[in-house]
């Protein structure tokens, strides 16, 4: 089973910020609203990931899908915690998957949110991407990071990075387009139509089939 076109273009929309991108370049970040206290240990890993996908675009007309999600790849799993944000994006069923589906789902999703950025990010036209030195908490252990995603035309998006203290550091659990659309609760709805009508093979089935859209079978 694939993704639906509905349930697609759904899940295009809390990627707005990728559509619209283009190309970034991390910028501070200069707004008298921000909150917080500044922590850099938190807000380092949206600036890594902003590095990451401004030097994905500049590269973009010129090296193949595949290299651009090997540079990537690593990246995205550093700073984010992805076994959370799946398990999240699946809900409470999450807990009652035996772990060779939850492997399973685990490597599907880790290709398709990668592959996610690398066709979003693929072209650099001079747009930047600004990163708030403050944080505002929202709960223990998790903080909010605001980034600004600011277009050639002199308009912006706001994408901010919901932070979660792990182990090993911070890393996102979750990513609001426009301050308030999650892209966790759109997957999770996503997630729950594909599971219902076909349980973890049709969910599986769905993230393979759209990473081989994405990168033009190059991944997979």
């Amino acid at each position: 089973m694939t993704i639906s076109n509905t349930t697609m273009t759904r899940r295009r929309s809390l990627l707005t910020f990728a559509a619209a991108a283009g190309a970034i370049a991390v910028l501070p970040w200069h707004s008298a609203g921000a909150q917080g206290t500044a922590d850099a240990t938190a807000t380092a890993p949206v600036q890594q990931l902003g590095d990451a996908l401004l030097a994905a675009m500049k590269s973009g007309d010129h090296s193949a899908f595949a290299d651009r999600y090997r540079a990537l790849d690593p990246v995205v799993e550093r700073v984010f915690n992805l076994d959370s944000v799946l398990a999240t994006s699946v809900g409470l069923s999450w807990g009652r998957l035996p772990e060779a589906q939850k492997a399973v789902l685990a490597k599907a999703f880790r290709r398709y949110t990668v592959s996610t950025y690398v066709a979003s990010f693929n072209s650099y036209s001079g747009q930047s991407f600004q990163v708030s030195p403050a944080v505002r908490t929202v709960g223990p252990g998790e903080v909010v990071v605001q980034s600004r995603l600011r277009r050639s035309d002199g308009t912006s998006l706001a994408l901010d990075y919901v932070m979660r203290r792990f182990p090993a550091g911070w890393q996102a659990v979750d990513v609001l387009t426009d301050g308030s659309i999650s892209r966790v609760a759109v997957q999770r709805s996503d997630f729950r139509e594909l599971l219902k009508a076909g349980g973890v093979p049709a969910l599986a089935n769905g993230l393979d089939h759209k990473v081989a859209s994405l990168s033009g079978g190059m991944v997979g």
